[in-house]
């Protein structure tokens, strides 16, 4: 195994982590726990859970691997805040499309090649790559994985 492989090996066992902590978290709140704020006047479970899934959608665009799944869910859960009065799917829907996406999503990962993860996202122009190239696929999952970290980090206050 190369150092690109390795590398590439232990940031997608860091993202599949994240995202097997967040199944086991999910699914061990009832819808009722999902719809509750994780503290006054902050966002609910269940918002959490569609940022969450509308946020790993989007990585089908930024990182070139096709169609998003649920581009309906930005408005309600990108765009607006959390009790925006946008009508939101409902809590069990929100769960088969997180598990939807993700499933999609890493059978994508799983066939990109070392050498694929370090070319430029889609939000980057080839001119701007040039000056950074660390504007990479890579670092977006990167991101992402911190980005699922940090909102379990919020979560586990439902655990009531």
């Amino acid at each position: 195994m190369t150092s690109e492989q390795l590398l590439l090996e232990l940031t997608l066992n860091a993202w599949k982590g994240q995202l097997k902590r967040a199944d086991q978290l999910f699914a061990g709140f009832t819808d009722e726990q999902l719809q509750a704020e994780i503290a006054p006047g902050k966002n609910s479970g269940q918002y959490l859970l569609g940022h969450l899934t509308a946020t790993h959608d989007r990585l089908f665009e930024l990182l070139d691997l096709g169609a998003r799944l649920h581009p309906e869910l930005d408005a309600p859960f990108l765009s607006n805040p959390d009790k925006s009065g946008l009508p939101q799917p409902t809590v069990a829907e929100l769960r088969q499309y997180w598990s939807d996406v993700n499933a999609k999503l890493a059978d994508h990962l799983a066939k990109l090649l070392p050498s694929e993860w370090l070319q430029r996202h889609t939000q980057v122009s080839p001119e701007d790559f040039k000056k950074e190239p660390h504007r990479n696929k890579l670092n977006v999952l990167i991101s992402r994985t911190n980005h699922v970290a940090y909102h379990l980090g919020q979560l586990v206050w439902l655990r009531k």
